[in-house]
């Protein structure tokens, strides 16, 4: 999966750079996440590829504002994409890198404070979907298989984002447990000077 295919999914209706950095923050950063200085490059790739077109009209206020709409070259390519299988494989998670070369930095305690500034920081990402989740059924009912065909396939996607939000928050839970275990079970003196032994955080043998 790439920024190109989520741009021409979005592009379904015509839209600007900022309507599509909103749809960004507001409908699909459960799994993507883009900022205005990704999403002009590519569109302007996508439209030297003639995936698509863009015309200037006015705007409320201020300059013309470009609108973007889908060829039907773009059209092609979404469909050969959503047509394609899943695309697994494609995830990246930083902090889980920075998680795994965290030894380097030798004190179990700025490993829990970054857990625990990790699981804050998802909590809150939790709770926005689940806020997301109450508009829906308020707006729309809690019966999905009812929904308009782009509802239901939307609603699947948020709960996937909640679901996949959830495991990790528990993640966050396990592993900082795991860390106040480590803590405990480390020379009392150490841990009250707020220092530890050159070895303290050896990979076990």
């Amino acid at each position: 999966m790439s920024l190109d295919h989520i741009l021409l999914g979005l592009l379904r209706e015509p839209a600007t750079g900022y309507d599509l950095k909103n749809a960004f923050s507001e409908n699909v950063r459960h799994f993507w996440s883009a900022e205005l200085s990704q999403i002009y490059p590519t569109l302007k790739r996508l439209e030297q590829r003639r995936m698509l077109r863009s015309r200037l009209e006015p705007s409320p206020k201020g300059p013309n504002r470009r609108v973007y709409t889908l060829t039907d070259e773009g059209r092609k390519e979404l469909m050969r994409w959503l047509r394609g299988g899943p695309a697994v494989g494609t995830e990246r998670f930083a902090y889980l890198a920075q998680l795994y070369f965290m030894d380097a930095v030798g004190d179990i305690d700025e490993t829990r404070a970054f857990m625990t500034a990790l699981r804050d920081h998802l909590s809150r990402w939790l709770a926005q979907l689940w806020a997301v989740e109450r508009e829906v059924i308020a707006a729309y009912g809690d019966a999905p298989e009812r929904y308009s065909g782009a509802g239901f396939h939307q609603f699947a996607a948020l709960r996937m984002g909640i679901h996949s939000v959830g495991s990790k928050v528990a993640w966050c839970d396990e592993t900082l447990a795991a860390i106040d275990r480590r803590l405990a079970s480390m020379p009392h003196a150490a841990t009250a000077a707020g220092t530890e032994p050159d070895d303290r955080e050896e990979s076990p043998s």
